[in-house]
């Protein structure tokens, strides 16, 4: 189980470094960062119900 939530939190972090360059771009995609940030979100809510 602890595998798995380090996995979880190893792609959160890998999105939110993801999101950070992109919203460095000076053409950033809302609808993409949007998407990614929904991802995270989720990621995150999973990590919380399986570490509470």
């Amino acid at each position: 189980m602890s595998s798995h939530i380090s996995e979880l939190k190893k792609k959160h972090e890998k999105l939110s470094q993801k999101i950070e360059l992109i919203q460095q771009k000076p053409s950033t995609d809302v609808l993409e960062v949007s998407s990614l940030k929904k991802q995270k979100l989720q990621l995150k809510e999973e990590i919380r119900r399986l570490t509470a």
